[in-house]
């Protein structure tokens, strides 16, 4: 046994003493509460604009009935509505209906659409709604409130409303799910390029103070750069952590929640775990990149400069797994899925897409391969430019340290 750890087992020495180093720092607390605030201040300004948005634009109700029952119900919704507000639904007059007389309220709910969400038909006594499924289920309960009160004599009971669900179509589950591919796209990118980041200034750093040459000598540079990776993906989740759950909380206050985007092909537990696997893969492959240019940069304007094209690149990668994503199956997207850089957001959104999981264990190895390869890579490239450890050099140390201990003395 010659006592040496293997790559695998320094890297994670070297992780466990990044991750702890990091952790406890009082920039860390600064690092994490930084977002919050442009979060937070984001998160109130969609309230603000969806609450506008739900006044402007609420789903209107249209009354089809005679025009002694619909000045009724009318009435009745207008004095309900100081004290119920949202409950009640925005009752507009649509058709005057003779007496007696019969309409195809789905014929007219077709012919209107885009201006009324549902029809209001029968009458006062028994009311029928015809429209979506889940928007008339919802309306039921106001519907027949309005009803009681607009009843001769006050409600004296609640009438039964009659619920036919219309024939159009129901929401477009393809649509959705592109809706939440898109979605979950956009919130890996920008968690990729706002962690990815620490890597590259923890390199300089450490670099700026003779660290890194105290770590290499000691174990393989492969581990120290694998290490180095672990450790900020670590600190990446512990931030990632602490920013959904206060997002998370802010949501369920707000009363929002993950209901609102259609649910992906794969559901949204599996969905989630390989959103995990694909930023951790994402995070991984772009933090070798920022690492081999680190080691190529010996100040902080050096680094700036050099990042710019792979921060710029990056952003191409994005617009081009969002390009691919509109067109499942195509060449664009079977590129998309190939490239590593823009694999795991490719992957991300075929997994919105497409029910099938034995693909995603054939892309998360592909991207495993990849970032190995740019780590070994980055790792000879920082030992030939920075560490400069070739045998000439080393030899060079070694005499001179013999020599000088050679010398005699006088």
């Amino acid at each position: 046994m010659s006592g040496r750890l293997s790559t695998f087992a320094a890297a994670l020495v070297v992780a466990r003493r990044d991750f702890v180093a990091i952790l406890w720092s009082r920039s860390f607390i600064f690092f994490l509460i930084g977002p919050l605030f442009p979060l937070v201040v984001g998160a109130m300004a969609s309230g603000v604009g969806q609450r506008v948005e739900a006044t402007a634009g609420s789903p209107v109700l249209g009354v089809a009935m005679s025009q002694t029952e619909s000045a009724a119900m009318l009435a009745a919704a207008r004095r309900l509505d100081p004290d119920l507000g949202d409950m009640v639904p925005v009752m507009v007059p649509l058709a005057t209906v003779p007496d007696g007389a019969r309409i195809d309220a789905a014929a007219l709910l077709q012919d209107k659409q885009g201006q009324v969400a549902a029809v209001l038909t029968g009458s006062r006594a028994a009311p029928a709604l015809t429209g979506p499924a889940g928007l008339i289920e919802s309306w039921r309960g106001p519907v027949a409130l309005v009803a009681a009160a607009a009843l001769d004599g006050g409600p004296s009971h609640y009438p039964g409303v009659t619920l036919s669900p219309s024939a159009q179509a129901q929401p477009d589950n393809r649509t959705g799910r592109m809706r939440t591919a898109q979605a979950a796209q956009t919130l890996m990118f920008l968690l990729t390029m706002l962690l990815a980041g620490m890597v590259l200034s923890n390199l300089v750093e450490e670099k700026a103070n003779k660290i890194i040459e105290i770590l290499a000598a000691a174990v393989p540079m492969d581990a120290v750069f694998l290490g180095k990776l672990f450790a900020m993906l670590a600190v990446s989740f512990v931030g990632i952590v602490v920013w959904g759950t206060t997002i998370g909380t802010i949501m369920t206050l707000g009363g929002r929640s993950l209901s609102e985007l259609t649910v992906p092909a794969v559901g949204w537990p599996m969905f989630l775990t390989l959103g995990i696997a694909y930023f951790a893969m994402a995070y991984l492959l772009l933090g070798a990149a920022f690492l081999t240019i680190g080691s190529m940069a010996s100040t902080v304007r050096e680094v700036q400069t050099l990042s710019m094209p792979v921060t710029m690149a990056q952003l191409l990668v994005f617009f081009f797994a969002s390009y691919a994503m509109a067109s499942p199956g195509s060449a664009v997207e079977r590129a998309a899925v190939l490239v590593p850089f823009s694999s795991p957001f490719a992957m991300l959104a075929r997994a919105a897409q497409d029910g099938d999981l034995w693909q995603h264990a054939l892309a998360l190895g592909w991207q495993a391969a990849w970032v190995a390869l740019s780590v070994k890579l980055g790792a000879s490239l920082f030992r030939r430019k920075v560490m400069k450890s070739g045998p000439t050099r080393l030899g060079r140390a070694r005499r001179g340290l013999f020599s000088r201990k050679a010398a005699p003395a006088r």
